[in-house]
């Protein structure tokens, strides 16, 4: 069944030391073997390449006729979880796991857990009523009967026990040869590396083996034992990841996670902050455009604003001085001239001072056309605007918005009243919808009167500050900005050698001007907030190298059973997502928190749009991805009996 030829071992101490020197060994189906031999004499080294735990240097190893030498990992861990089943001395059994549980590790490495076969092969060994304690609540007898069932479970053809009574009393040792004993009965290959003889007695065949070399083979069976039947049709197939093993893993990583709950805590810690911050960051920046957006919509689709003078590159001139006025019948005749212009409003500006009885505010006042409303969304909610005749009649009729009705009014309904606005009586006729501020400056703070009232009531002028144009369609935006200044300087007789007597502002520039600038400023934030995610992720990738390393005679025991370096690399790894994830979660509840007290307390908007929260929980899991990479590969690469050997 089991076939050495020519095996040596050499380690690589500084220098070359031999510690397998040429053995030649047969075992066949059904013996019970022991391996005998003093300390650093190769015997367990030996049995660790039998168990597929170790490599030789040269030689060859055939199992039931096939040559096992030079195959991968995944099909080594294949044939240690189907062909080999391992006792060893220190019991290597999972804390955190019951003994049911640590009885049917191997099998998800293999095929479905199947738990029921596990309770069988527990009251086999005499531990059906241990099953679900933890190996702390056990002896040291019922913790290696324990591992005897688990190296039973996957139903292996060999049987391997290194010094499996080491740590035991005489009377625990006897149970568990007797134990050994019955499986040989039952038709099981079992070899055992022992150096006590009255242990080694209870084998049919004693090898003895010194400095590297088998010089003694004692066979006490009566009869000899021929090979199994069916010991040639055993499967060297490959480990393949099944659903089982990642379901394990998440498990076992909540088991982890969970065991060291303040640690836990504290890797999670730089995520938290990264993510908070991230989202905090973002909602304040997305509720900056959302403003920006409402505040532009409120003004109006395609329109352009007209003003005096020449915009420079540091902002924009006024225009007053030796540059002509705005004469009202300049709109008129622009419209007539450029075609696609489909409305037009006046305007003139001003602060004043407002009184209502005992109340009063400072704010300004703005005269328009009655094409106010259409070209700016701004039709009262509440009362109407003022007419066309009200405006050649200099009608004193005013609109007022949301903020002065609260300076003036409070709850008290302001239509019908008079208030005086530099001590001019005027009647509030209707009140203009909430568009809310537009950077430092308050939208519904403002006064409407009719252009011609506010020309030569209020301000006592024959010209208008602004001319606004609706074009259209976008598609005219362009064309309009360069037609407008060549038609108003044929318009106002401006020569040719001066510059244009008029500057045009498109709201599409402003609006992507500031949507571009709060871009740029979120942009800035999440970098910040970016930073913070990678140094919770270097906490990560620390917290998982010190895991690694408490964990590494974990690592070795899972290899031992049947673990691939795949699925021990994805254990790690789903441990760090997990920790990971779960401290984004955590930071964008925390993160909403604090926008939304941000909003309450500054009175900014803030707006948590889903792509925010989205990418915060996708950055988690990157950073988790990233920076578990190495330690879970880390892990992934040890080798089973070194990591085994850790202390």
């Amino acid at each position: 069944m089991i076939e050495l030829s020519k095996i040596r071992k050499v380690y690589k101490m500084g220098e070359d030391l031999e510690v397998l020197k040429g053995v030649d060994l047969s075992i066949k189906q059904g013996e019970f073997v022991a391996i005998m031999g003093p300390s650093g004499s190769g015997k367990s080294t030996l049995m660790h390449i039998i168990g597929f735990l170790d490599r030789p240097t040269t030689g060859r190893y055939f199992i039931c006729g096939k040559d096992v030498t030079d195959l991968g990992d995944s099909e080594l861990a294949y044939l240690r979880s189907r062909v080999i089943g391992f006792v060893f001395q220190q019991f290597n059994l999972l804390s955190k796991m019951t003994a049911l549980e640590n009885v049917c590790l191997p099998q998800i490495y293999l095929k479905d857990v199947d738990y029921e076969k596990g309770k069988r092969l527990l009251e086999k060994v005499g531990l059906g009523d241990r099953m679900h304690h933890k190996p702390n609540q056990l002896s040291g007898g019922q913790q290696q009967r324990v591992a005897i069932a688990r190296a039973l479970v996957n139903d292996p053809l060999v049987v391997l026990a290194d010094e499996p009574t080491g740590n035991l009393a005489s009377d625990q040792s006897e149970e568990i040869m007797n134990i050994f004993t019955k499986l040989n009965e039952e038709g099981k290959t079992v070899i055992i590396v022992t150096h006590e003889p009255d242990i080694a007695s209870y084998a049919k065949r004693i090898i003895k083996i010194k400095d590297g070399k088998i010089y003694e083979d004692i066979d006490n069976s009566k009869e000899k034992k021929n090979e199994a039947k069916d010991c040639s049709d055993v499967d060297l197939g490959n480990s393949k990841f099944n659903i089982q093993e990642f379901f394990e893993n998440i498990k076992s990583s909540f088991k982890s996670i969970i065991s060291n709950k303040v640690r836990s805590f504290l890797t999670m810690l730089g995520i938290i902050i990264g993510v908070a911050s991230l989202i905090a960051m973002l909602a304040v920046g997305y509720g900056a455009q959302k403003v920006i957006q409402q505040s532009m919509s409120s003004l109006g689709a395609n329109l352009l604003m007209i003003f005096p003078g020449q915009m420079t590159s540091g902002g924009i001139s006024s225009g007053r001085g030796d540059v002509s006025r705005l004469r009202p019948e300049y709109a008129k005749t622009l419209k007539a001239r450029l075609p696609y212009i489909t409305n037009y409003d006046l305007n003139v500006v001003g602060n004043v001072q407002a009184v209502y009885r005992e109340k009063n505010t400072r704010t300004s006042v703005t005269g328009t056309t009655v094409n106010y409303p259409a070209m700016r969304n701004a039709f009262p909610y509440y009362g109407r605007f003022f007419t066309e005749e009200e405006n050649k009649e200099l009608k004193k009729v005013c609109v007022i918005g949301q903020t002065v009705v609260n300076d003036l009014f409070g709850d008290e309904d302001p239509v019908g009243k008079q208030i005086k606005i530099n001590r001019k009586n005027f009647t509030v006729i209707g009140v203009l919808p909430m568009k809310g501020a537009a950077g430092m400056r308050d939208q519904d703070d403002v006064i409407i009167v009719p252009v011609n009232t506010a020309m030569k009531v209020i301000f006592g002028k024959d010209y208008v500050d602004q001319i606004w144009v609706e074009v259209e369609s976008s598609d005219y935006v362009d064309k309009a900005m360069e037609d407008i200044p060549k038609t108003m300087r044929d318009i106002m007789n401006v020569p040719s050698f001066k510059e244009d007597p008029v500057s045009v502002f498109n709201l599409s520039d402003i609006k992507n001007m500031l949507t571009q600038t709060t871009k740029t400023f979120s942009l800035l934030l999440g970098i910040i907030a970016g930073i913070s995610l990678i140094v919770g992720g270097i906490g990560i990738m620390n917290i998982m190298l010190v895991s690694v390393v408490e964990r590494t005679k974990e690592i070795g025991l899972r290899k031992a059973i049947g673990a691939t370096n795949r699925a021990v690399l994805w254990q790690f790894l789903i441990e760090a997502v997990i920790v990971s994830v779960f401290g984004g979660v955590i930071g964008i509840g925390i993160g909403s928190g604090i926008a939304l007290i941000l909003g309450k307390f500054t009175g900014w908007s803030v707006y948590i749009p889903p792509i925010a929260v989205i990418m915060s929980f996708s950055f988690s899991a990157i950073v988790g991805i990233v920076f578990g990479f190495w330690p879970a590969k880390k892990a992934s690469a040890l080798e089973p009996i070194e990591a085994l050997r850790y202390e």
